[in-house]
């Protein structure tokens, strides 16, 4: 394959650097530390208590509930906000919405994605949860969702359960499938690069509701 001017430059550059650095060639080989802490150091308690405080500080909602409560919390949570229509990831059982009196149905990945944006709300299950930096991570899956299910309305309650939550990045990202496309959430979608003015819902939901389950 032809070099391109690119790859010349490149080489330039590269060139330059070794020499500043008085290196006659590149090492052939670094080795990387990598001592992650891969364990938890406070037990669920502590954990749960630290997301919840990440979670508020980004202006997330949280629910507190459990596995029994879980169906009669999220239809109180979609009543009150007004929901009517509710589009959730396929994988989530259909009696998990058995007391909500509007429509709800799984999402078909194979729709257009921009249908979407016609939901009050969709609901997700997720993967893994770092309580450390209150990130949210949905693999994509039947009960995650395809991406754009949590990226094009403006509603999203996700449900977020005590034994997928971990301390810190580390782990978090150890239990993620590099193969599978991933969202990390952080909150409701909000930007300040305009100003530094916050502006919330530019890039994905404004709105985030996270159901917290204990078992």
């Amino acid at each position: 394959m032809p070099r391109t001017r690119n790859d010349s430059a490149k080489q330039e550059i590269l060139s330059r650097v070794r020499d500043a650095l008085a290196l006659s060639e590149a090492p052939a080989h670094v080795e990387v530390a990598r001592g992650y802490r891969v364990d938890s150091p406070v037990g669920p308690g502590e954990l749960r208590a630290l997301l919840v405080d990440r979670l508020l500080d980004y202006k997330a909602d949280v629910v507190e509930t459990t596995e029994s409560a879980l169906a009669g919390d999220l239809a109180e949570v979609l009543h009150g906000r007004g929901c009517r229509s509710v589009v959730y990831a396929p994988g989530l059982p259909d009696a998990l919405f058995s007391s909500f009196d509007g429509e709800a149905r799984p999402d078909d990945p194979a729709s257009d994605p921009r249908s979407l944006g016609t939901a009050d709300a969709v609901v997700t299950d997720s993967h893994v949860t770092s309580a450390q930096t209150g990130t949210i991570t949905l693999e994509a899956d039947e009960v995650c969702g395809r991406r754009a299910l949590s990226l094009v309305p403006d509603r999203h309650v996700v449900i977020v359960r005590d034994d997928t939550v971990v301390y810190g990045v580390p782990e978090m990202i150890a239990r993620i499938d590099p193969s599978k496309p991933s969202t990390m959430i952080s909150g409701p979608s909000a930007t300040s690069d305009i100003e530094l003015v916050r502006v919330e819902g530019v890039h994905g939901p404004r709105d985030l509701v996270v159901m917290l389950v204990a078992p």
